[in-house]
Parts: C-alpha cells; sequence; structure tokens
C-alpha cells in the first residue's frame, strides 16, 4: 500500500507582491473642513464605554455621561468637601507651625533666665 500525500511534500506559499509606498488615496490631500463636507465626515469627542459605564472624553478629561452611582451634584459636592478639607489642612498646618515656634522661643527665654539666675546665685555667693 503506497501512501499518498495529500497536500504534497513541501509548503510553498506564495510571495506576496511587496507593496507600493505612497498612498493611492487623496484624503491626506484634503483639509478637514473639505473632508467633513465631502464625505459627511463628524468627527466627536472620543466615547468608551466600560463595565456599563459610559465616558466621554472633552478638554482633555475623561468625563462621565451615564450609568454612574454618583451624580454630578455629588460630585460638586465632594469637589468642594475636598478643597475645605485642604485648606483646613493648610491652616493647621500653619498653627502646628505657629506653636512649634512659640515653643522654642519659650523654651530658649526659659533657658536664658535659668543662666541667669545661676550667674545671680553664684555671684551671690562669692560676696559671701
Amino acid at each position: 500500500m503506497k501512501k499518498m500525500p495529500l497536500f504534497g511534500n513541501t509548503f510553498s506559499p506564495k510571495k506576496t507582491p511587496p507593496r507600493k509606498s505612497v498612498s493611492l488615496s487623496n484624503l491626506h490631500t484634503l483639509d478637514r473642513s473639505t473632508r467633513e463636507i465631502e464625505l459627511g465626515l463628524e468627527y466627536g469627542a472620543p466615547v468608551m464605554n466600560i463595565g456599563g459605564q459610559s465616558l466621554k472624553f472633552e478638554e482633555g478629561q475623561w468625563i462621565a455621561e451615564s450609568g454612574w452611582n454618583v451624580s454630578g451634584k455629588e460630585v460638586q459636592r465632594l469637589k468642594k468637601r475636598n478643597l475645605q478639607l485642604e485648606e483646613e489642612n493648610n491652616l493647621l498646618r500653619l498653627k502646628i507651625d505657629l506653636l512649634l515656634d512659640m515653643l522654642s522661643e519659650t523654651t530658649a527665654e526659659t533657658h536664658l533666665m535659668e543662666k541667669e539666675l545661676e550667674e545671680v546665685k553664684n555671684h551671690s555667693r562669692r560676696k559671701k
């Protein structure tokens, strides 16, 4: 019994012809407004859906269009609260710095007074 190869002994695909480097389309020569008029192209903001939530890219940021559990008013309220907390945090840092400065000044004055008191005690002992 002689075996007959189904597809032949060797695999030899046809070579693809080289591509032309220059595009045959003249769309790249048209400016945007002409392409929109001629071809009816309307370029809008990019939109994507992730997990049932729609996002639109506007002015450099992804903005929620729909499907979010948080309303726009809630987002504004949270942004306002965040700003208040940042301001409060800055004020508290300033107060801590001020209290540390006051503590340093009081400590320095106390050391100076203790030194003067020692000098007075030593001076009075010498007189006796």
